[in-house]
């Protein structure tokens, strides 16, 4: 083997797989070079050199005996880190190449111009260091990066600095808190061809879901210009999700998130002077388009999937895009280091108390909630003055904040994403934080007392004052098997992911309204008919919110499409039962432009909702466009898992109408495994429920609008409300009834309603009539399903009757 071997190697080369020879960083590109082309992966070429090449340019200048009386008047409290960083950098920046090492960097340097068919290539100069981008330690941004470096001299001043900032303060002060002795690493340094992104876009893409640990999401975040600026989290970049299990299928688009970051800077090449780079506004136009096509997006997906599979672990990577030739390529890959490494058996939850003002809203980074005296930072100089256990409030965060993060109950920055640098630490260090704020250094107020929530999903609040919040750790592992189906009622798109841990047989609601009233915002009608909307204020707001599309009915599909796709993805391939807009005609007049399309009713509660509206030629436009959202779920993405369910249908022949128009707009019962369902809400429901069979294959039991129709009691009124009780004779006779008659005729039949979560009678009382499925909210859940088990143990043992059963449930409630 040569000197040349020995001190550079190219990724091409089995040697350059070696961790111990190249770093982690190097070794990956090594690996994906040699195993993964084959398969389409595209890495560009390059080169690393070897630790043998540290450790000699150590030796070579002597650096070793004045590095080591330094550290050691560092840890002994003599020096302080500042001052012995900066000195201990000068020892290598001030060295020199051995000249064979030197000769071996240029010689691979033109090889790589050479194939490249030019003389001077640009390159990328990365450090990779020998501990780093371990299973237990991210190493997140403790050494440089030098960009758009060209010739042999820059080169080789680009390697001196790589080999410097392996002691930059912050990896100091990293080795310090993981315990890694800093004189057993060594650094490899990385020479990549550059990708033209300048001209195009970059970003960070992870194979897991990097706020919930949900391991069947990537997540891509992009951005124009190099891709500095979304790790170091200067812009809040575009985010996808996709949902992995159905990237297989190369006709199925299985994209079940898209967000517009505002990407208001790129970093690009400078235009002469020394710097390589500059960092400049992007265009209003840019803003305003996404950097990836859906095509792009599920590329990268579908090599996020590939790696993770060859690593066998869920992977952190870094992707560019070439403005010249368009081609995509992975230009990093690292193991993931926070989600991964959490013991999936435990789920701890946090709920707000109570309510508060909200000041601020951004991307929740982590599940807590802290509480804390804001300390605004604005100035890196200004670390010092920063108070153990208040909440941090920045710009942004780089490496260099690292010390001061640890110490903080909770993070806000103004800018970046949720692959920024502030949002990867906090990950790793357990601290809450909210990115992208905006303008929270502007908002809040130094010693302001604040309630930081990242609790409801993946949007983040910053709410006015100390608010009062539960957390609970609960054992997944001691969760019980039922016979009965316990499923979740999920309504919030945002949050669905904070509950995969649960071990649901599927989701057994999901409501659409949700998605319409606070992802789309507008009314349907008022969308398909702007001319009819009189009101220039809401007119301007659907224009605002639908700027993005040409055609303001296609913003409608997408973000319902959208929505219900990430709820079916939580439980895939468990059913997801979609329930139809049910909402009143009141709650309808709402919506941005709803009251131009609205009649006012009395008592909206038995008005026009639900099924009559379907067929209605008031609103069959609008039903078209959820039909049009559900057949885009379940054909386009893939999410054969969904199930239509249809409300308050009163009677036989309006199901009949409703059916022929979901068949008339592509949802035909039967077709591609389309199932329908119908809620058991309505008296007539359960007196004709023979005849409701034969037209669905399945009832879900509303107890909450069957006991107000039941016993004539508004649910809502206080006055009447100790005679609203769902566990009246009169509704559990009814409910009985149903569940009888829909197992005679062959069809199942299960309950969406709070009953079971509120009362361990009534959940035993369904379990006693042999109910299929029970769906609750996702924070009764562990509870109620102890007590169905409980119950069902005590029918197995004998207790055959209803009060032994319901005594069963008592005892599993105390």
């Amino acid at each position: 083997m040569t000197e040349a071997v020995i001190h550079v190697l190219g990724f091409e080369n089995a040697a350059a797989g070696d961790v111990a020879i190249v770093g982690g960083k190097n070794a990956s590109l090594s690996n994906m070079v040699r195993t993964l082309r084959a398969a389409g992966l595209a890495v560009p070429d390059g080169f690393a050199t070897t630790a043998a090449a540290f450790r000699a340019y150590v030796v070579a200048n002597d650096i070793a005996t004045g590095l080591q009386a330094l550290l050691a008047a560092f840890k002994a409290g003599r020096t302080p880190l500042h001052e012995a960083g900066a000195a201990i950098r000068r020892l290598f920046l001030e060295g020199e190449f051995p000249p064979e090492i030197a000769e071996a960097i240029r010689q691979a340097y033109r090889e790589l111009s050479s194939d490249a068919g030019v003389d001077e290539l640009a390159v990328a100069v990365r450090s990779s260091a020998t501990a780093e981008d371990l299973p237990d330690a991210s190493f997140a941004g403790q050494q440089e990066t030098f960009l758009n470096v060209r010739g042999e001299r820059d080169l080789l001043d680009a390697c001196r600095r790589c080999y410097a900032s392996l002691f930059t303060d912050r990896a100091i002060s990293y080795r310090e808190a993981k315990g890694f002795d800093h004189l057993k690493i060594a650094l490899s340094i990385g020479v990549q061809r550059m990708v033209r992104s300048d001209l195009a876009g970059s970003g960070v893409m992870f194979s897991i879901d990097t706020e919930t640990g949900f391991p069947n999401a990537i997540v891509i975040s992009a951005a124009w210009g190099l891709g500095e600026t979304v790790v170091q989290g200067t812009v809040n970049p575009d985010k996808h999700l996709v949902f992995k299990p159905l990237l297989a299928d190369q006709q199925r688009r299985p994209i079940i998130e898209r967000t517009l970051g505002e990407k208001e800077r790129k970093l690009v090449y400078a235009q002469g002077g020394s710097a390589r780079t500059a960092l400049v506004d992007t265009t209003r136009r840019e803003r305003k388009a996404f950097v990836l096509s859906d095509d792009e997006v599920l590329q990268l997906a579908r090599w996020a999937a590939l790696i993770e599979t060859h690593y066998g672990r869920p992977m952190d990577m870094e992707w560019a895009k070439d403005g010249e030739t368009g081609e995509l390529f992975i230009v990093q890959a690292r193991p993931e280091t926070v989600q991964s490494g959490r013991h999936d058996a435990m789920l701890k939850t946090y709920r707000l108390k109570e309510k508060g003002k909200a000041l601020l809203t951004g991307s929740a980074i982590g599940e807590a909630i802290a509480t804390g005296e804001v300390c605004v930072i604005r100035n890196p100089a200004d670390i010092e003055h920063f108070r153990d256990g208040a909440i941090l409030v920045t710009e942004m965060t780089d490496p260099d904040w690292v010390p001061v993060m640890k110490r903080a109950a909770g993070i806000i920055t103004d800018h970046g994403g949720t692959t920024s640098h502030a949002a990867i630490v906090s990950r790793e260090l357990g601290v809450p934080a909210i990115v992208g704020t905006g303008n929270g250094t502007d908002v809040l107020r130094e010693g302001q007392a604040i309630t930081l929530s990242c609790a409801e999903g993946d949007r983040g609040y910053v709410y006015e004052g100390t608010l009062a919040f539960d957390a609970e750790e609960i054992d997944l592992a001691a969760i019980p098997e039922t016979r009965t189906a316990i499923m979740v009622n999920l309504a919030s798109p945002a949050a669905a992911f904070r509950w995969w841990r649960l071990p649901a047989k599927g989701v057994g609601l999901a409501r659409m309204e949700f998605i319409v009233s606070n992802a789309i915002k507008a009314h349907p009608m008022a969308l398909l008919h702007p001319e009819r909307v009189t009101d220039a204020s809401e007119l301007r707001q659907i224009r605002a919110l639908t700027a993005g599309f040409a055609d303001p009915a296609e913003f409608f599909v997408e973000t319902l499409a959208l929505g219900i796709a990430k709820i079916a993805a939580v439980y895939h391939p468990h059913p997801a039962i979609v329930r139809l807009s049910d909402f009143k005609t009141n709650e309808y007049a709402h919506l941005l432009g709803g009251a131009a399309f609205e009649p006012k009713e009395e008592n909206p509660m038995l008005g026009f909702r639900g099924a009559s509206r379907y067929y209605d030629e008031r609103y069959q436009e609008g039903f078209a466009l959820e039909c049009r959202a559900l057949k885009r779920v379940r054909e386009d993405m893939g999410f054969g898992n969904v199930v239509v369910m249809v409300p308050f249908c009163r009677t036989p022949a309006e199901a009949d109408r409703v059916l022929e128009v979901m068949a008339t707009n592509g949802l035909a019962r039967g077709d591609n495994g389309l199932e329908i369902y119908m809620m058991c809400e309505i008296p007539s429901n359960v007196i004709l429920a023979e005849q409701f069979a034969t037209r669905f294959d399945g009832f879900s039991i509303g107890s909450n609008d069957l006991t107000q129709l039941t016993l004539g009691v508004d649910r809502d009124s206080g006055e009447l409300a100790p005679l609203f009780d769902e566990r009246s004779e009169a509704v559990t006779r009814l409910i009985d009834e149903a569940i009888a008659k829909a197992h005679h005729v062959g069809i199942k039949v299960g309950i969406c309603g709070q009953a079971p979560s509120n009362y361990p009678e009534f959940a035993a009382f369904l379990v006693q009539e042999g109910i299929d499925s029970i769906s609750l909210n996702p924070d009764s859940f562990v509870a109620t399903i102890r007590h169905v088990a409980e119950v069902e143990r005590a029918l197995a043992d004998g207790a055959t009757d209803k009060a032994a059963a319901s005594n069963g449930a008592s005892v599993a409630a105390q």
